[in-house]
């Protein structure tokens, strides 16, 4: 028994097992396992390697946007003339990836808390009884008090009066100057697992060149200040349209690194996307259009706190950073040639297939495929000396 597990355990270190071969003469199973391979080989080089960059390992960055508006804005409504500035006409002032930049408004000015009646088609009443005091409606400007306004038919409220009248937007808009603002954009990005970082102010843009730059998309593909009626431009809008009743427009700031070679190739491109704005003259019938919200000043009036309401029409900015950086990493180079080489094995199998069940010589390759052998093996520990008859089935590949 001893020596038998000493000769099992020499066979398995000291013998080595290889697969039998068998050379098939066949033109239409040659051509067809070459034209395999050839597909396969295709995939691996054009595939995996030159179009998905299977040998470079890949990153994300980390990003951080900051904004700043430039341009005046002039305005003449019934003869009271205004200058708008950057601290007036964009939502919120801190400079961040989304801002609003004010095209349009609807100012109702001193307000102050009262009773006053709705607008007509808010709360529209013939007696008192229409009226059910401390209810409100939604679309409404406050709370019933239970008394019908006899000179307007509607209800009397408690809210910031007078109530705002929105039901006619100017047009064309009031700060159709906003065409000629410019936005100045910074940029950083880092890719942690290369350990590098990179601005949109790359090689060359120095501050001689931002003062005199201006964002085109052939000449000046890297200037970092964009007019904003270029913007609404190449996203798909009409300013004019766009400015009266607001939209909203994406921003898309595309860093695509190979980090294989020179770090300054490593540049920002920009895109610009119209997300939604004004519908269609045949589209009407929608429920809500353009992009609007409501921004209040309070102030004190002979110790009376009074605002003045403003509904802001205007184009929201969304600017979004999108990365991806490459390097050369050994990994998954390995990775997509072990994987390519496994692939290989697809015309091992189409060319079994048709050799054991598709050409009429089957059964002559089948024969040569597997091998058959019969051995009597007498068992010396039997005492009737019996023999065993072992029949192995090898596979060959």
């Amino acid at each position: 028994m001893k020596e038998q597990i000493t000769n099992a355990i020499s066979d398995f270190f000291f013998e080595y097992e290889t697969p039998r071969q068998v050379l098939v003469r066949n033109r239409r199973v040659g051509v067809v396992c070459r034209l395999i391979q050839l597909g396969v080989l295709a995939y691996i080089i054009g595939w995996v390697f030159i179009y998905e960059k299977g040998y470079q390992s890949t990153d994300t960055a980390v990003s951080s946007v900051f904004t700043k508006m430039k341009g005046v804005g002039y305005t003449n409504v019934n003869g009271a003339e205004r200058v708008w500035d950057v601290a007036d006409y964009v939502f919120p002032p801190q400079g961040d990836s989304s801002f609003v930049v004010m095209t349009n408004y609807i100012m109702t000015e001193g307000q102050q808390m009262g009773k006053c009646p709705e607008l007509p088609g808010k709360h529209n009443c013939s007696t008192d009884s229409d009226c059910e005091g401390g209810s409100y409606k939604r679309t409404g400007h406050g709370e019933m008090t239970g008394v019908c306004v006899n000179a307007t038919k509607t209800c009397e409220v408690l809210a910031w009066c007078p109530v705002e009248n929105d039901h006619v937007i100017p047009d064309p808009p009031l700060l159709l100057s906003a065409e000629n603002y410019t936005l100045f954009i910074k940029n950083s990005v880092t890719f942690p697992l290369f350990g590098v970082t990179r601005s949109n102010l790359v090689e060359g843009v120095d501050a001689e060149y931002i003062r005199e730059c201006l964002h085109h998309s052939q000449k000046d593909p890297l200037c970092p200040i964009f007019r904003l009626g270029d913007i609404v431009k190449e996203s798909g809008f009409n300013f004019e349209l766009i400015a009266k009743v607001g939209g909203a427009i994406g921003i898309v700031i595309e860093w695509t690194c190979n980090f294989d070679v020179d770090v300054k190739h490593c540049k920002p491109q920009y895109h610009f996307h119209g997300l939604y704005g004004n519908p269609a003259e045949t589209d009407k019938a929608r429920a809500s259009v353009g992009y609007n919200f409501r921004y209040a000043k309070h102030y004190m009036e002979d110790k009376v706190q009074k605002r003045t309401l403003l509904k802001v029409f205007g184009i929201r900015f969304d600017i979004i950073v999108q990365s991806l950086a490459r390097k050369f990493d050994i990994i998954p180079t390995l990775t997509a040639i072990g994987s390519g080489v496994g692939i290989f094995g697809v015309a091992t199998v189409v060319c079994d297939l048709v050799l054991l069940y598709l050409l009429p010589k089957r059964k002559f390759y089948k024969n040569m495929k597997f091998k058959y052998t019969e051995s009597h093996v007498q068992d010396p520990e039997s005492e009737a000396g019996s023999t065993e008859t072992e029949i192995t089935k090898v596979r060959d590949s």
